[in-house]
């Protein structure tokens, strides 16, 4: 699987989290990777929606609750990640 990276709009943060723009995509991009590692392995054949909803759910419960309860990401992309690890957890099975 190709690896995940979150982006925040620099535009959208308040000055402290601007100072924080680096780290926190790091720590959103690594906690999203982990979710997409672990969805794929325990694939049983979901939809590309509950792929989603798996992945939001994995990801913000590896984060602290401040930043989860924070992290909105972007439908389209999160639904990119989740045709993505639906495809490779196909492919893997087969």
């Amino acid at each position: 699987m190709r690896e995940l990276h979150v982006s925040l709009e620099t535009a959208d943060l308040d000055p402290a989290a601007r100072k924080l723009q680096e780290p926190l995509e790091a720590q959103l991009s690594s906690a999203l990777q982990r979710a997409a590692e672990k969805v794929e392995h325990d694939y049983h054949g979901e939809s590309v929606p509950e792929v989603s909803e798996r992945l939001l759910d994995d990801t913000k419960s590896s984060l602290h609750p401040d930043i989860a309860a924070a992290f909105q990401p972007d439908a389209t992309k999160l639904r990119q990640a989740a045709e993505a690890v639906v495809q490779a957890a196909n492919h893997f099975h087969e």
